[in-house]
């Protein structure tokens, strides 16, 4: 399987003749559903979905096809048919490439902010895109996708959350709101400077790919 960082919490899995793009938002490379073969889309925020884009890349290619949450799908009135609603324990196929649901509810901002719901992927059984929660798959995993720069989270936090899933491999998402120092911050804490998590982050640039074996 090969990954390409798309900016932002978006990333293009390739195994195959198989490509899923997940959460392509408003800081999301143009032609980043280009070739998909599906879309996945944890929830309805504009850094990982945008109606438009994803309404122009479903007219450009009919057999693309999208699976979200009943949030997001409500807001694709008209091309329904080509939208599954998942949710927690839901499982299904993708070019015979495996995806499984977990998780429900976005992660606290605020306790005046309403909760939106929030689903994570696994693919291949090997990756997990959480979105833009801390849920823990119930299964191992190879590689864990981690949301860095969030309004919701702090870096101790992340710490225990690669630690409490153990992967081989983290690499870092959901970075477009820090600063390049951020970056670098973030990239220190949970990796070799900071106390150590099993799996030091890995950053990634828009447009990088990498092999995960």
């Amino acid at each position: 399987m090969k990954l390409t960082k798309l900016g932002h919490a978006c990333v293009r899995l390739q195994q195959g003749d198989t490509t899923i793009v997940i959460d392509p938002g408003m800081f999301t490379e143009p032609d980043a559903l280009a070739g998909a073969d599906a879309v996945l889309i944890t929830h309805e925020h504009f850094d990982h979905f945008v109606e438009g884009q994803l309404r122009a890349a479903l007219e450009a290619d009919p057999a693309l096809r999208v699976w979200t949450n009943s949030a997001v799908a409500a807001q694709l009135d008209g091309v329904r048919q080509r939208v599954t609603v998942v949710g927690e324990g839901d499982a299904f196929e993708v070019g015979g490439l495996g995806v499984t649901v977990h998780g429900e509810w976005h992660a606290v901002i605020h306790p005046d902010i309403p909760r939106i719901t929030n689903i994570g992927f696994t693919v291949g059984g090997r990756l997990f895109h959480p979105g833009d929660a801390l849920t823990v798959p119930p299964l191992p995993v190879d590689t864990l996708l981690v949301p860095t720069g969030t309004p919701w989270s702090k870096a101790s936090e992340l710490i225990d959350y690669v630690r409490e899933v153990k992967p081989a491999h983290a690499i870092g998402i959901h970075e477009a709101v820090l600063s390049e120092v951020g970056q670098q911050l973030f990239g220190r804490l949970l990796g070799e400077g900071g106390p150590g998590t099993g799996a030091p982050l890995r950053q990634l640039a828009a447009g990088e790919q990498v092999d995960l074996g």
